[in-house]
């Protein structure tokens, strides 16, 4: 059997990070599962066929052929199993990814736990999404940077050859209460803000912005705010040699205990013994 298996070194990009990749030449009727996965998986299916097998959002069973060109997307908590046919395995490639807006942008282009399947409407595109991703899983050992720019080339052919797309009525303005949200976090995690400022600066009561921001973005806004800050603070303690202070304060923390705590909290670990561990050489 085929097995090529890979882990991304570098989990501190935002928008878009990858996790893991492989390419497997499955024997005959190999699964895998059940399980759930933490965050989002793609499989190309380069040759053969196969059967994924989960359930919908309201808990029905859910069946799933995929064949040579196809693929099938893979939702966080979602527990699903996936087998290779007896007569003719598939072979396939995946990507474990996610990132800042990759939950709507996906949605957007018609993925949900009802409809995982990928059929491309463009030949053209899929080929370019599959070389792409045959590239990222060949080349792991190139800088994290150079693989992170095919990732984003991956991503976007991707949500373009989707055939499926989503319309929902007040969806455009839905997005735009989003999209002012990340902006008013990305501009101001160093101070002090709170949900009820992000919430405000968006016109919306909060009880009403908590609710569609976990809808869009799959997280509350105040793990949402929390996650973003950890990250930039871990990039900062990698990177630089700022003290632990001067990071808290840099992340939006006026109090470096709290932030200690909080750091450790998120990464099992203190920001100083995080440092030793991960500080780029």
């Amino acid at each position: 059997m085929l097995y090529s298996f890979g882990i991304f070194p570098m989990t501190s990009f935002i928008d878009l990070v990858m996790y893991q990749y492989g390419h497997e030449q499955c024997t005959p009727g190999h699964s895998f599962g059940p399980a759930a996965r933490n965050h989002f998986v793609f499989h190309y299916v380069v040759s053969g066929t196969g059967k994924l097998y989960s359930t919908d959002a309201e808990g029905n069973d859910l069946e799933l052929s995929v064949k040579s060109g196809e693929g099938f997307l893979l939702i966080p908590g979602q527990v699903t199993t996936y087998i290779a046919d007896q007569r003719l395995p598939w072979e396939y490639i995946w990507i474990e990814f996610d990132g800042l807006r990759v939950k709507q942008q996906l949605e957007m282009a018609g993925f949900s736990r009802n409809s995982p399947a990928y059929r491309a409407h463009s030949r053209e595109l899929s080929q370019k999404m599959a070389e792409e991703m045959k590239y990222i899983a060949e080349n792991g050992t190139e800088p994290s940077l150079h693989l992170i720019g095919h990732l984003y080339l991956f991503f976007d052919y991707l949500l373009r050859s989707a055939t499926r797309k989503k319309f929902e009525t007040g969806s455009n303005l839905r997005d735009f209460y989003i999209k002012e949200a990340l902006s008013y976090i990305e501009k101001n995690y160093r101070n002090n803000i709170s949900v009820e400022d992000i919430a405000k600066n968006s016109g919306l009561n909060r009880s009403y912005f908590g609710r569609i921001f976990r809808d869009t973005v799959g997280k509350s806004p105040q793990h949402f705010l929390l996650s973003y800050r950890m990250i930039k603070a871990a990039e900062l303690l990698k990177l630089t040699d700022l003290p632990v202070s001067s990071v808290a304060e840099a992340v939006g923390y006026e109090n470096a205990l709290h932030f200690s705590r909080a750091f450790k909290n998120y990464y099992n670990s203190s920001p100083r013994a995080w440092r030793a561990e991960n500080r780029m050489t």
